[in-house]
């Protein structure tokens, strides 16, 4: 068993580098991403259960107790996408953009913050109660707020029909939140808290099986549309920071800082697979495209920004 662990302890130690590493050996591996393309609903799956089955229930049963923190954070995490989302379809009108870009946009604002958002709160040893709380409670929530939030952004149907999309996410949700409740009933909390590196290693595996994954398409998409794939990378990167800003500069008066600041990685980096995942072959080539480009900010992030976020970790 050691033989396992302790490879998983040693990435998950080096866990930012890791993240940023795993996006570019996905791209230098586009032969394996065509293959590893049914694998996204699988890694999307045990992202969401990791996520509650290590959440602390204690801190959050006191983060709910006194709740105004909880609930500025979902109302942050749900509505601050939208406008963001809103206002750049406002500047720059739809029928201008790629429909696909569109609807890439549309599922950035209703999906749920990305999961790995409290994961990287722990790498980074930052109080990440109020981020667990607000996570679990969108995600829990986006199987019936994402799709028809989709469709009224869409101005119209999303490429499935909305009661399917419903049905699906709450089978990958649902299912993967009652996986976690068993997984903490047979091996118990503190055993999993015991495990915290082994975990976050087995996180950078799932991370790179993922990048494989989403990177189907885009080496070829580098070399035959570089210009549509500059333009999409420049949009992802624009909302992840546009994120980080507009939660600093909106929560700093109402917030701690160190969870300002997991706002603002909430805001801009979005769970899109899970509804990627949902849509399946519905989703069209160049969303998928959008998508995949919109992990390089994610995959990347951690690294970039942590000089910043030694700022916020709790003090040893």
């Amino acid at each position: 068993m050691n033989l396992l662990l302790a490879p998983l302890a040693f990435l998950g130690r080096y866990g930012t580098q890791g993240f940023a590493l795993s996006i570019f050996m996905g791209l230098a591996l586009p032969q394996f991403a065509a293959a590893a393309r049914p694998l996204l609903p699988v890694t999307i799956f045990l992202f969401v259960a990791l996520t509650f089955a290590r959440a602390d229930l204690v801190a959050l049963k006191a983060a709910l107790a006194k709740p105004g923190a909880v609930l500025l954070a979902v109302g942050w995490l749900i509505v601050a996408p939208v406008l963001m989302v809103l206002s750049i379809l406002t500047v720059f009108p739809r029928e201008s953009l790629d429909p696909g870009l569109v609807l890439g946009l549309v599922i950035v604002a209703a999906a749920p913050p990305i999961m790995s958002g409290p994961a990287m709160a722990m790498m980074f040893n930052i109080e990440p109660t109020v981020l667990i709380a607000a996570t679990i409670i969108t995600t829990s929530a986006s199987p019936f707020i994402a799709p028809p939030l989709a469709e009224l952004l869409l101005g119209g149907p999303v490429p499935l029909d909305r009661s399917v999309l419903m049905l699906r996410m709450l089978g990958l949700i649902g299912g993967a939140i009652l996986a976690a409740i068993l997984f903490r009933a047979v091996v118990g909390y503190e055993r999993i808290k015991a495990v915290k590196s082994e975990l976050d290693g087995f996180g950078v595996i799932m991370y790179f099986l993922f990048a494989i994954a989403a990177m189907d398409g885009v080496t070829n998409a580098f070399v035959t549309r570089p210009g549509k794939v500059f333009l999409f990378l420049g949009v992802a990167f624009a909302i992840v920071i546009a994120g980080f800003l507009l939660a600093w500069l909106v929560l700093r008066p109402f917030m701690k800082p160190g969870d300002c600041f997991l706002m603002g990685y909430g805001t801009g980096q979005r769970n899109m697979g899970a509804l990627i995942a949902a849509l399946g072959a519905a989703t069209p080539e160049t969303t998928f495209l959008f998508f995949a480009l919109a992990q390089f900010p994610i995959y990347l992030m951690p690294q970039l920004i942590k000089p910043i976020a030694k700022r916020f970790a709790a003090r040893p």
